[in-house]
């Protein structure tokens, strides 16, 4: 018997005994830090002279590990281990695959403050975002796990007389797994065991700048019995290696989280097909989001700004999912305005490693703090700046949380993805006009709606375009199992991750006709 799943709960830290144990692990993490780390081929370690620093992001002097960096030939090597290792996995009873998550889960939960610690030092979370992003990796093992038994046997459908059919699921093959830097441990995760689990074999290529939490990852399935090849631990450059994993004919899938641009750039190339290659490639993708809660004219206000100033700035608005627009009904828009220009005001900013005391630390790298700041120029032309609108970068990438008022829609900060602590805020006439400007751009992936008018929620319902919308709170924080996640038109190809399809993904169904 399954048990059923819950998700994993998160941390209470304002219980001092709490605060305590986070503190012992941030302690236990700084001293390992600098150290060295081996990709892992087929079970083993391959260190090698070209290595990527990855440094913590609040404090860039400091180094949290030295990565190797897979070349080509050792990429080749990695792709015929997940070869060669699929011819058995494969095979695997599905009972006994989910059941290295279900060890890999308890022994991560076990360890649960470290790996969050790890998140703090080389992604710059604050404790609360860092202890659900290690909540959402154990709930995505422990979800998959048991998605896979209940899809193992297969559905039934119709025999007749003289004739027995099934239909079951079998794997793809080898699939690249291409994770982000900002669900450093969730989503790199989740997008490694969920076709894992299914049978499938991995080549796992981490994010530039977190590569060590996914090295700490590969430990723990290893030490859960994971057989040699079938997941591969391949961190490189995009350009060394990138392009020649989505390439190579042996390739069965690439699921993919990043960019719009990244995963167009992926999509072309896995669509074409290569010598030797006898599929078409599957892409599974996330690429982003610009997402919008909407405040109608009577709404909680309150509640409005709450909801957008925890999405907006949750972990300095990093997630595809944080709130980058608002569109408020006319006759409360300068209301929830101030209210939440005076709530973002209370929010401290700085260094997450040190201790709890700042709601947000550091955006992720120099490259992301020079882009924030030049897209934060461009807002103070198209709106108004209400408050933020600076950073410094002396020791960490830290940038203020920033609110823009009276930005037209159809704007650049309002249109395009900035994927830092900038919210803007435009009105709207009435609800017909909520919803227009909320659907007016390229993406679809999350949105809220703050209204105690039923029957606009349910307008919202139906006309609200995106993967996944929320009435009365926040537009991030999704659940494994409980809000699955993905979203439409540029956001990707809405897999919905965390929930009960996401696993077809990475299957083909077979069906066999038994004539007797």
């Amino acid at each position: 018997m399954v048990v059923p799943y819950r998700h994993e709960p998160f941390t209470d830290f304002t219980v001092e005994e709490n605060r305590k144990d986070y503190q012992e692990a941030l302690d236990y993490v700084k001293s390992q830090l600098g150290k060295e780390y081996p990709l892992i081929i087929n079970g083993e370690k391959v260190f090698t002279e070209k290595k990527s620093v990855s440094e913590n992001p609040a404090n860039h002097k400091e180094v949290v590990g030295y990565v190797s960096q897979c070349s080509q030939d050792l990429a080749k090597q990695a792709m015929e281990a997940a070869d060669e290792a699929f011819t058995s996995w494969k095979k695997w009873d599905p009972a006994a695959r989910a059941n290295i998550l279900f060890r890999a889960s308890a022994m991560i939960r076990r360890r649960k403050h470290e790996f969050s610690a790890w998140l703090t030092y080389e992604a710059g979370k604050p404790w609360k975002e860092a202890d659900a992003d290690t909540a959402e990796a154990i709930d995505f093992l422990e979800y998959y796990a048991r998605q896979i038994l209940r899809l193992k046997d297969g559905i039934p459908i119709n025999s007749r007389d003289g004739e027995n059919n099934t239909f079951n699921y079998i794997p793809l093959g080898i699939g690249i797994t291409i994770s982000p830097w900002n669900f450093a441990f969730a989503i790199m995760a989740g997008t490694t065991v969920g076709p894992m689990v299914a049978g499938n074999t991995i080549l796992l290529k981490p994010a530039r700048t977190t590569p060590v939490i996914a090295y700490k990852f590969m430990e723990v399935l290893l030490e859960a019995g994971l057989p040699k090849g079938v997941v591969n631990y391949v961190p490189g450059s995009s350009r060394e290696i990138g392009d020649y994993l989505v390439d190579h004919p042996r390739t069965r899938f690439i699921n993919f989280t990043g960019s719009k641009e990244v995963g167009l750039h992926i999509a072309e190339r896995a669509a074409k097909v290569n010598e030797g290659q006898i599929w078409m490639k599957r892409m599974i993708s996330e690429m982003g989001g610009k997402d919008t809660i909407i405040v109608d004219s009577d709404a909680d206000l309150e509640l409005a700004a709450e909801a957008i100033t925890y999405s907006a700035f949750g972990f300095s608005g990093q997630k595809c999912s944080a709130c980058s627009r608002v569109i408020a009904h006319k006759d409360v828009y300068d209301d929830v305005l101030n209210r939440v220009v005076e709530r973002t005001k209370k929010l401290t900013v700085g260094p997450t490693f040190k201790d709890n005391s700042n709601f947000m630390g550091p955006v992720n790298d120099q490259d992301a703090f020079d882009k924030i700041l030049d897209y934060i120029e461009v807002g103070k032309k198209e709106g108004r700046l209400m408050v933020g609108g600076t950073g410094d970068n002396s020791e960490g990438y830290f940038i203020h949380p920033t609110v823009f008022a009276d930005v037209d829609s159809k704007a650049r900060v309002m249109q395009e993805e900035i994927f830092g602590p900038v919210v803007a805020f435009d009105k709207a006439e009435d609800f017909d006009e909520l919803i227009e400007k909320a659907n007016n751009t390229e993406y679809g992936l999350t949105g809220a709606v703050i209204s105690n008018n039923r029957d606009h929620l349910e307008q919202a319902r139906q006309d609200f375009h995106v993967g996944n919308l929320y009435f009365n709170r926040g537009c991030t924080a999704a659940i494994v199992g409980y809000h699955p996640f993905g979203g439409f038109n540029m956001s990707g190809t809405d897999s919905k991750a965390g929930g009960p399809d996401y696993l077809l993904h990475f299957l083909q169904p077979k069906t066999v006709s038994d004539m007797f």
